[in-house]
């Protein structure tokens, strides 16, 4: 079982008020050229939430939601500091209410 920490916000927030994309791509970047592997993710509509245990998580969060999910924490509070509006935990999966920890609500 491994810990992933997030960041979440509305979809809106997220994607379009605020410039996440040049801060994770920026981040990608650095990882690249330290030949680090990538530990953060960007999921729309995370299932995570519709776990029992992140109910109250969900309802703070304007739907739909957009996590930034990482197994690095210090990211994440990099995350958390840099955009301030969003909210901010973690979990552990794979488990029995979150078995993908990446899985998304969205269909393709």
């Amino acid at each position: 079982m491994q810990t992933y920490f997030y960041v979440l916000a509305s979809q809106r927030f997220l994607l379009e008020e605020e410039p996440l994309e040049e801060v994770l791509q920026e981040r990608q970047r650095y990882y690249q050229e330290a030949g680090k592997p990538i530990d953060f993710w960007l999921v729309k509509q995370p299932a995570f939430l519709s776990a029992p245990e992140m109910q109250a998580v969900k309802a703070q969060c304007p739907q739909p939601a957009v996590a930034v999910v990482s197994t690095n924490l210090q990211f994440v509070q990099f995350l958390k500091l840099r955009l301030e509006h969003v909210l901010m935990g973690e979990y552990q999966s794979p488990s029995e209410t979150i078995p993908d920890p990446l899985a998304s609500l969205v269909t393709a």
